[in-house]
């Protein structure tokens, strides 16, 4: 008795009507989830400096060099990932989707939209990350004089937590 319930090979699609279509929306969301955690792996980095330090002694130094009780403060620096960057991949995969269940005009239509989702969903995500690692490069911590709190000048991407916190001994 043959087998009544046969799987295509592989290597080729479905007959059912539309699977090249399905097909293409899978890779889509498989993008836009690579993209995100790639993002999530390199869209941060961190930086920090100390104002002061330690006498041979085992006294303190303030940034300015005379000795202190207290112990200097250290500043770090943080570049987080972005929520930003994952609302966008959401908010294209989404008006994709949506812009091929109304404006696709037959198959080959839906299919070059989602490959420009995808195509802009990594292009995207390299160029942000690119921008606000930049940004974050161009923060110059010499700046701080160990007092009170960092303020960054100018306007700066990313998502950037700054700490002051004593130097550990």
């Amino acid at each position: 008795m043959p087998d009544t319930v046969s799987l295509p090979p592989s290597a080729t699609l479905s007959t059912l009507p539309g699977a090249a279509v399905l097909w293409r929306v899978r890779r889509l969301l498989g993008w836009a989830i690579g993209t995100g955690f790639a993002y999530s792996l390199i869209g941060g980095a961190s930086k920090g400096t100390c104002a002061g330090g330690f006498t041979g002694d085992g006294g303190n130094l303030d940034g300015v060099g005379p000795a202190t009780d207290a112990a200097p403060l250290c500043l770090t620096a943080t570049l987080e990932p972005s929520g930003f960057a994952y609302a966008v991949i959401a908010i294209v995969v989404f008006t994709t989707m949506t812009g091929v269940l109304r404006r696709a005009v037959d198959q080959a239509d839906a299919i070059r939209r989602l490959d420009r989702a995808v195509v802009g969903i990594v292009v995207f995500v390299l160029a942000w990350t690119v921008i606000t690692q930049a940004s974050f490069a161009g923060i110059s911590l010499e700046s701080w004089d160990g007092t009170g709190t960092f303020s960054f000048e100018g306007f700066r991407f990313g998502n950037i937590v700054t700490d002051v916190s004593p130097m550990a001994e």
